[in-house]
């Protein structure tokens, strides 16, 4: 059966400000280190194993990866990094502090814009202090002014087939270490979870998902390793 592993990053020192992050490069902070750490030594404990990793172009996602990597003494596995699996892009929302945006704004707004399966927040502004434009890693690729979780969905879907889904048909056992909105695409997709319920479900940081594919990858389990 093929094996599919995915890990929301460790904490990054936006989500401990809580502060709208997105496309925004942050670092994880060291108590989200100590969470990628311990990821890998549960894998290394439960006996997982894999031959590709895949993970997003955003500091924190990566550094997750290889600190579990690092743990299960695999620093060696060849990984691939793709736009296609960052964050959703938090548009003109990003860097903000989320209870100073509820004030401003109103809870229910922002639950809309956060949660909401269609509802974008507003687009960022041209000229922001967080606009990549610039940054070479996303050279020639036509970045987001924001995303809903409907458009994060359209793009890590067909990466996923194109790319993941592939590997996964041809027997690899698979980790991909990501972000809360990129990995609830896949969730969706994977469970058959409806529009309307996937805006509640929570991806905690740190914590490896495991799922138990057929030969079609349609999933048979989903469950959190440390709770087996």
């Amino acid at each position: 059966m093929p094996t599919l592993v995915l890990i929301r990053h460790g904490q990054s020192a936006w989500n401990l400000e809580n502060r709208f992050t997105g496309w925004w490069d942050v670092d994880v902070t060291e108590k989200g280190a100590e969470e990628a750490r311990a990821a890998g030594r549960l894998l290394a404990e439960k006996g997982l194993d894999f031959d590709l990793c895949f993970t997003s172009l955003q500091t924190r996602a990566i550094k997750t990866l290889n600190l579990v990597l690092e743990e299960m003494g695999r620093l060696w596995l060849p990984v691939e990094k793709d736009w296609h699996l960052n964050e959703r892009h938090y548009g003109g929302l990003t860097g903000l502090d989320k209870a100073e945006t509820a004030a401003k704004h109103g809870d229910d707004q922002v639950k809309i814009w956060r949660r909401s399966f269609d509802i974008p927040p507003p687009p960022m502004e041209p000229g922001s202090a967080f606009d990549l434009s610039k940054d070479r890693r996303y050279a020639g690729i036509a970045i987001p002014s924001t995303e809903s979780l409907k458009d994060t969905i359209a793009r890590v879907l067909p990466y996923w087939e194109s790319r993941i889904a592939p590997e996964l048909k041809a027997g690899k056992r698979v980790v991909i270490s990501a972000h809360g909105n990129s990995l609830r695409a896949l969730v969706k997709h994977l469970s058959g979870i409806s529009d309307a319920e996937i805006a509640s479900l929570e991806i905690p940081t740190g914590q490896p998902i495991v799922y138990e594919l057929d030969d079609a990858l349609t999933a048979t389990d989903r469950y959190y390793l440390s709770e087996r």
